[in-house]
């Protein structure tokens, strides 16, 4: 058996705190950006750009989850 399951590879992966904040930091820069110009294609390109942030989010910690597992 491993040292590393799934289960606990993917909290080890979560837990990367520099990746989380700048992410939320981001998406709320971004966000505080989109309410400063308040016109519907700065909320557009405001939500791509989190949708973005999130995607690379995801994908960073999937990859990082594959890398710690040991299936």
């Amino acid at each position: 058996m491993s040292d590393h399951t799934g289960t606990t590879a993917l909290v080890a992966a979560l837990r990367d705190r520099r990746r989380n904040l700048g992410a939320a930091g981001f998406v709320i820069a971004v966000l505080g950006v989109a309410m400063v110009v308040d016109t519907r294609i700065g909320y557009y390109t405001a939500s791509l750009f989190v949708f973005v942030t999130w995607m690379v989010w995801f994908v960073l910690v999937a990859i990082e989850w594959i890398k710690r597992a040991e299936f």
